[in-house]
């Protein structure tokens, strides 16, 4: 579902990230990069996600979420997943230039923050790298 959601960003002209926020088994909410649809800086694919969640639950503290992402949060989405207190990340594809979680800082379960969450990645990953690959190559032609 995350996959799809890249899609459509990719179609709209976005760099293709989607993200979906996963509680007790169901989907509640998504997202996927509007940073150039919205004129917004902070409307990545995951805070896109993460306000959806909030809003259906009715709390900014997102206990028990899960949320799958295509890409390796930056460290703007790794820092609002902290202040949600989200359960579990799961990501597909590493992020080599801005990566959060581990690829170029480690601001997830760093140990001077007080929350901690699971951390997964490589799930769909093939998928996911091959979509930002060919987006970025087509952009540069």
């Amino acid at each position: 579902m995350a996959l799809s959601k890249a899609m459509l960003a990719a179609e709209a002209g976005e760099v293709p990230v989607g993200a979906i926020a996963v509680y007790q088994g169901e989907v509640i909410a998504g997202g996927q990069n509007r940073v150039l649809r919205d004129n917004d800086p902070t409307a990545h694919a995951e805070i896109i996600a993460l306000r959806g969640a909030a809003a259906v639950l009715g709390n900014y503290r997102l206990n028990g979420v899960t949320l799958y992402v295509t890409l390796e949060p930056c460290s703007m989405c790794a820092g609002a997943m902290i202040h949600a207190r989200i359960d579990r990340l799961v990501y597909a594809a590493l992020d080599p230039k801005a990566g959060a979680a581990g690829s170029v800082l480690e601001v997830l379960n760093h140990p001077r923050l007080n929350h901690k969450m699971r951390v997964d990645s490589g799930l769909f990953h093939a998928d996911s790298a091959e979509l930002l690959r060919r987006f970025f190559r087509e952009r540069r032609q």
